[in-house]
Order: structure tokens, then C-alpha cells, then sequence
């Protein structure tokens, strides 16, 4: 009689990433997918940076207020120790985070976790934010979202900083980002 020597099947991980302009909907679409794999009995936990208040302390909240609960992290090597035991991952406003963020990633993925990240792909002068170029650049499943340019109603990819303030990171809503399209974002640069 033959005997099939046992195979260890691993969960087979990846990652996916959510990116785009503010107003994009990333986080958004960042709920819908955790939500489904909830539905799906998936065993799912959310982070964000402990920084980002804006809306809640702790809760995910898109800009339609739609909200999952999540738990905020200080670094992004803190997400390997509260993730154990998880098949889904969710990590939003990665661009936050600090660069170990792509290693963390890559460590759950190994380890036959999905996680799914979202954040701004560019900064308010249109250069690569955080980590989420190298995310970007290791994840199986990259995903571009945008809004509507807020001068002249084209596809908008970038975040437009309304006000005179240089530092990098500056928490705000509409009354300090409006989504542009290149030719509208590269216009009021100039000014």
C-alpha cells in the first residue's frame, strides 16, 4: 500500500495596494474589501498610524463616514506582534508610516497573509510619500483610484495643498487639499 508522505499547505499571502490623490476614495475601498473577508469568516485585523485623529481615534473613517474599527500603531513593527493569528491584514494612510512598513508587509505576506494597504501614492508637491513607492513596487496587486479635479472636472491623481504651509505631513480636509488633474495641479504650483 502506498502512503502520500504529508504536504504542508500554506496559506499562500499577498499584497495588495489601494493608492491615489485625496478624495480618491482609498479608504473607502479599503473598508469594502475588509468587510467582505469579515463576511467571508476571515479572521481580520485594521491598522493606522496612531497619528491620524482625524476623524476618530481608533476607528477607520472614509470621507463618506463610512467606518470599521482599527487599531492605531506607533510603528509599523508593532502590526507584526498584533497580527498574529490573522488571514487579513488591513493597513490604511501607510504613507504615515514608517519605511519598515514595506518589510512588515512582506513578512505577513510570507507568513500567508493577505494585507491590504492604503494610502497616498504622492505627496502635496507630487513626490513619492513614504513608503508606498516600495509597496507599490513589491505588491502582487496594485490598484490606482482617482477623484475628480476640483478646477476643471478631469481625472485628478494628484493632492493640491490650498495653503502656504511646506512642512510634509499636514492633517487636513477640503479646507487644505482639493484633488487636481496634472495640467491644474502643475498650474498652481507655479503660483
Amino acid at each position: 500500500m502506498f502512503i502520500e508522505p504529508y504536504i504542508r499547505q500554506q496559506r499562500a499571502g499577498w499584497i495588495e495596494v489601494i493608492s491615489g490623490c485625496m478624495f480618491s476614495g482609498k479608504t473607502e475601498e479599503l473598508i469594502r474589501r475588509l468587510k467582505r473577508a469579515k463576511i467571508a469568516n476571515q479572521k481580520v485585523e485594521i491598522f493606522k498610524p496612531a497619528t491620524d485623529v482625524r476623524f476618530h481615534e481608533s476607528n477607520i473613517v472614509s470621507h463618506d463616514e463610512n467606518h470599521i474599527p482599527s487599531t492605531p500603531v506607533q510603528q509599523s513593527e508593532q502590526i507584526l506582534i498584533l497580527a498574529e493569528q490573522n488571514e487579513v491584514v488591513g493597513i490604511d494612510e501607510a504613507q504615515f508610516f514608517d519605511p519598515e512598513l514595506s518589510r512588515v508587509c512582506d513578512a505577513l505576506a510570507a507568513k500567508g497573509v493577505r494585507v491590504i494597504v492604503a494610502g497616498l501614492d504622492m505627496d502635496f508637491s507630487g513626490k513619492p510619500f513614504g513608503p508606498m513607492s516600495e509597496l507599490l513596487s513589491r505588491a502582487e496587486y496594485a490598484t490606482k483610484l482617482h477623484a475628480i479635479c476640483a478646477v476643471c472636472g478631469n481625472l485628478a491623481s494628484f493632492s493640491f495643498r490650498k495653503t502656504q504651509d511646506k512642512s510634509l505631513v499636514l492633517l487636513g480636509e477640503k479646507n487644505v487639499y482639493e484633488p487636481r488633474c496634472r495640467g491644474c495641479f502643475n498650474e498652481g504650483m507655479k503660483k
